[in-house]
């Protein structure tokens, strides 16, 4: 009896599309898979599951680590749901299903649309469900990029995380509104630097207070985090305190890649008036001239 492990994978935008969130879900994978494998008297003896994941990265916790035990003689076969659960990348097609894993003496089954590197005739089959998926990506990639840059415009939050001081509202994920404690952690700061406190100063003083910085308890390397002096300044800087939105600092060059570029100040999207302050004017300009000097 051959060795076989499941691949299962949901990204976002899977979970965003109603009618197919029954059909794709993990569980509904999961069931598939196991169905094929007794039907065709494959041993199941490890699964891999990435939820939240695009198919165009292949930095997923699940496949990095499948790929580690075929590479260790783990297993024979890959069964997944389809060729796009695997991946949505060519590259990778080219890569892993007919480099990799022939010389691995590894199998990749795709249970509904029929894929089997195991079959040289089903190569084009491979190829061309490549180019779609990736196509696919493409497309939705443009679709989503209009709808965000048109949030963007309309002052419209669309970061995953709220600054801190901040939280999504419950009504409206794109409006922030003040998070009680973290704002007055934000006044805190500016008063104390306004009144002469060094940025070290007031680190140590949150520190004392143990008070946890941005970011800690939303991110998952977040253990060793700490107060310091570069948090403090981007707080200190930050016009959404007033109440005005600055976006689009940043944009994904491709997207096969996760690595962003920066872009330059001036073209930033500003919008002004967009959600309840935190600080007056009068605060925070007194900061921005220390912070000159």
């Amino acid at each position: 009896m051959e060795r076989a492990v499941m691949y299962m994978r949901l990204s976002r935008q899977d979970e965003g599309k109603e009618e197919n969130r029954d059909s794709e879900s993990i569980e509904n994978q999961r069931m598939l898979l196991k169905e094929y494998a007794g039907q065709h008297g494959y041993q199941i003896v490890k699964e891999y599951v990435d939820e939240d994941c695009s198919g165009l990265n292949e930095e997923r916790p699940g496949f990095q680590q499948m790929i580690r035990d075929a590479r260790k003689g783990m297993f024979d076969v890959i069964l997944a749901k389809s060729q796009s659960r695997f991946s949505r990348n060519m590259n990778h097609v080219e890569k892993y299903l007919h480099r990799e894993f022939p010389l691995l003496g590894i199998r990749f089954l795709g249970v509904v649309d029929g894929t089997d590197s195991g079959s040289h005739r089903n190569k084009k089959a491979r190829q061309i469900y490549g180019l779609i998926n990736e196509w696919y990506c493409e497309d939705l990639s443009d679709s989503v990029k209009a709808v965000l840059h048109r949030k963007v415009r309309d002052g419209e939050f669309i970061g995953s995380f709220a600054p801190y001081g901040y939280r999504k509202s419950q009504q409206n994920r794109h409006l922030l509104v003040p998070d009680p404690g973290e704002a007055q952690i934000v006044r805190d700061i500016f008063m104390q630097y306004a009144g002469g406190n060094s940025m070290r100063q007031i680190c140590r003083y949150l520190e004392e207070q143990e008070i946890k910085p941005p970011g800690v308890g939303k991110c998952r390397d977040d253990s060793a985090r700490t107060w310091n002096a570069m948090t403090i300044k981007r707080i200190l800087t930050n016009e959404v305190y007033l109440g005005h939105m600055l976006q689009g600092k940043s944009v994904k060059q491709c997207i096969k890649e996760t690595k962003r570029r920066y872009v330059r100040k001036e073209e930033w999207v500003r919008r002004e008036h967009t959600h309840e302050p935190i600080l007056s004017e009068e605060l925070f300009k007194q900061v921005q001239s220390r912070l000159k000097r």
